[in-house]
């Protein structure tokens, strides 16, 4: 690629990256130590003294540290047997265990809910086995509010750490264990001083984002009302953001947290400097199991699949409930709420307002992703890493940090206040929605530019076609499996994108379909019934989506999970 258009390019996705992602945490930075003209430290060390702060900011941490490591827990053994093992069904329960990624967490909240309810099936279950009574009936949320948020967001995040961590086992030389092994270092030994340190770089790509994700996550506390975590104390800092500096300073803290904690990572992973070979031969055989051996790891992979199916399980039999009280199953049934949840005043609008905002949000990033994804790979700018690098910085921030970045730039008397979502959400919802899935489509791009040869298009090139149209007629038809499968993804995680519509999208006119799914929760009566039917329209809609972008990425899929 010629030099001034590279640098045109690069240019370009720098100011858009720029304006709409680090303009707004630099005005959140400005919101927080500077304070009528003077540069102060004060807020910061407040947040540290008031109590309930800290109790958030630990809070948030201990979630983030416990979720991990669930993840951890349930996704690196089920990876360790899909790349090393094959045994009869492996394919169709790889694929199953993806499952969980298509409803958010904070929807699932509403089947644990129905399940760990004072009078929910739990306790229903117990009742019925004569273990209680319902006098005695346990408040299992009101004691372990924590567990259920950390437990519910672990079941939605570990498909995204298995992908990551399957894609750096199968990469992994067979060459390197089978030295260890040659030299005696076997079992559980060779996996600690061998295997782990050399897929550590992927466990960390994967891990790292489950680890901010739940960090910062925002819509499962809330559906559980669990107040006490930072990212509900800044939502709920937002009606006074103008005249309150604190909920500035707890998204500095956050985003100072996510950054340091991801460095250090880094840092620490670095220092080892594990190399592996050049890989000059196939890599190992799996192992077939067999027998009792592929019994036990179909268990494995069908025990995982149902825990984590639970919370889907709970909103399908709440979606189709018109009475569930103190029973193990709903005592009356309905399909009605589907009927509702299509023509509901707030759901179908909703739905509408998403489908805009997503295809939108869609058609910048594959403009821009491509167009990045080239001078990427093709280009010779020595800057190109540091472009990659600006590209994949959404995956890092979170969610709840752009949206509070976007409602400071276009404060009152800000040069951006035109944009100020109290009076129109939706240009900052399309670019929120934009910015947070860009990643998606530039690795997709950037995976498929480095498959097809560099010769094909100067081939073109040579024979008078301009770069431009070589473009267009040779190299996007040639990737267009990994466009197709970008744009899904950006598109379906546009349309449940929780913590922007959160918090941008303040009236009802304006709601996409997770701010709607929230306001009906809150409804009495139906509200909960609609919003379970939503919500299960919701998963069927991102389960065609993921397992059609699986088809045409395979293994690569876990690269677009990653920093």
């Amino acid at each position: 690629m010629k030099q001034p258009g590279a640098i045109l390019i690069a240019l370009l996705t720098l100011a858009f990256l720029g304006v709409f992602l680090i303009w707004p945490l630099f005005q959140t930075l400005k919101g927080c130590f500077i304070h009528q003209g003077q540069v102060t430290l004060a807020f910061v060390g407040e947040v540290f003294q008031n109590p309930v702060y800290r109790e958030g900011l630990w809070n948030s941490l201990a979630l983030a540290v416990v979720t991990t490591l669930l993840v951890i827990l349930l996704g690196l053994p089920l990876a360790m047997l899909a790349a090393r093992c094959d045994f009869a069904g492996k394919s169709w329960l790889s694929g199953l265990i993806l499952v969980p990624m298509i409803l958010p967490p904070f929807v699932g909240a509403i089947g644990i809910r129905q399940l760990l309810g004072q009078y929910g099936v739990l306790n229903a279950v117990l009742v019925h086995f004569h273990l209680l009574d319902w006098p005695q009936a346990i408040n299992w949320l009101g004691t372990g509010r924590f567990w259920a948020v950390a437990v519910t967001e672990a079941l939605h995040l570990y498909p995204i750490f298995y992908l990551n961590a399957v894609a750096a086992i199968a990469n992994l030389d067979p060459a390197m264990e089978e030295a260890a092994e040659n030299l005696g270092c076997t079992g559980w030994r060779r996996f600690l001083r061998i295997t782990l340190p050399l897929i550590m770089p992927g466990l960390f790509a994967g891990g790292i984002i489950v680890f901010i994700w739940s960090f910062t996550e925002l819509g499962t506390p809330l559906m559980f009302d669990y107040s006490r975590v930072t990212a509900v104390q800044i939502y709920d800092g937002i009606k006074d953001i103008g005249v309150n500096p604190f909920p500035y300073a707890l998204v500095v803290i956050l985003l100072t947290a996510s950054i340091g904690l991801y460095a250090a990572g880094k840092w620490l992973l670095g220092r080892t400097g594990y190399a592996m070979l050049a890989k000059a031969g196939p890599a190992a055989a799996p192992i077939q199991l067999t027998g009792p051996r592929a019994w036990l790891a179909v268990m494995a992979f069908g025990a995982v699949f149902l825990i984590a199916a639970t919370p889907h399980l709970g909103v399908a039999l709440t979606s189709v409930s018109q009475a569930w009280y103190r029973t193990i199953l709903p005592s009356l049934w309905t399909g009605d709420h589907y009927l509702q949840a299509l023509g509901h005043s707030m759901t179908l609008p909703s739905i509408q307002n998403s489908l805009r905002y997503a295809s939108l949000a869609m058609v910048v990033d594959l403009f821009l992703g491509v167009a990045a994804a080239y001078v990427i790979v093709r280009s010779t700018l020595r800057w190109r890493g540091a472009l990659d690098a600006l590209t994949m910085l959404p995956l890092a921030v979170p969610g709840i940090i752009v949206a509070f970045g976007y409602i400071a730039m276009s404060q009152p008397g800000r040069w951006l206040a035109f944009l100020n979502p109290t009076d129109n959400p939706v240009p900052l919802l399309i670019i929120a929605y934009a910015v947070r899935r860009l990643p998606y489509v530039v690795r997709s791009a950037v995976a498929g530019f480095q498959q097809i040869s560099v010769t094909l298009e100067e081939a073109a090139q040579n024979l008078g076609c301009p770069p431009v149209r070589t473009i267009i007629r040779i190299s996007l038809p040639l990737i267009s499996a990994n466009l197709i499968a970008g744009g899904l993804l950006a598109f379906s995680f546009a349309m449940l994108e929780v913590s922007d519509s959160l918090m941008l999208a303040q009236k009802q006119m304006y709601f996409p379909i997770t701010k709607a799914l929230y306001e009906l929760f809150q409804l009495l009566g139906e509200g909960r019934f609609i919003a379970s039917a939503l919500g299960v329209w919701a998963m069927v809609f991102l389960l065609i989506t993921i397992l059609a972008a699986n088809s045409l990425l395979g293994k690569r899929l876990g690269t677009i999970f990653r920093i």
